[in-house]
């Protein structure tokens, strides 16, 4: 069985985490749950991690390293940027930006499922079962 490590690291103020952060943790346990369904048969498995960050830390918050690799160096199309996170500004109690990704041209401040699902499946050396049957491409994606 091959194993593979995703941690997740995130602020963690008082035992919380922003808004943004937590859904980007809940996107990753979700495609984590379906890929070690999906790709039992293959052996393969995916294990998170879970990093707490203490707000000195906030420039690595919301992101996702597989098995030593920022998820933006998995998908190349994905660069890391900030904006501002009001979540974070009242966990901390002054204005703050934090870290999110671009891809397409779009800016997502959570980490879709999906762009997680690409990641991991690449990591692995899989081809998402689910896009591979609707017929849509990798990415999936309608504009």
């Amino acid at each position: 069985m091959k194993t593979y490590t995703v941690e997740w690291k995130h602020l963690d103020r008082n035992g919380r985490t922003c808004d943004r952060c937590h859904d980007t943790g809940a996107n990753l346990r979700a495609v984590v749950r379906k890929l070690n369904t999906s790709l039992s048969s293959r052996r393969v498995r995916f294990r998170v991690k879970e990093t707490l960050l203490k707000p000195d830390r906030l420039a690595e918050s919301n992101s996702i390293i597989i098995d030593g690799q920022p998820l933006e160096t998995v998908l190349p199309a994905t660069r890391v940027t900030t904006t501002e996170c009001g979540s974070c500004g009242e966990l901390l109690g002054q204005a703050t930006d934090c870290r999110a990704v671009t891809n397409d041209g779009t800016i997502h401040e959570t980490i879709p499922a999906e762009m997680i699902h690409d990641a991991l499946s690449k990591v692995a050396g899989a081809e998402p079962q689910d896009r591979a049957r609707s017929g849509k491409g990798k990415r999936g994606v309608s504009r």
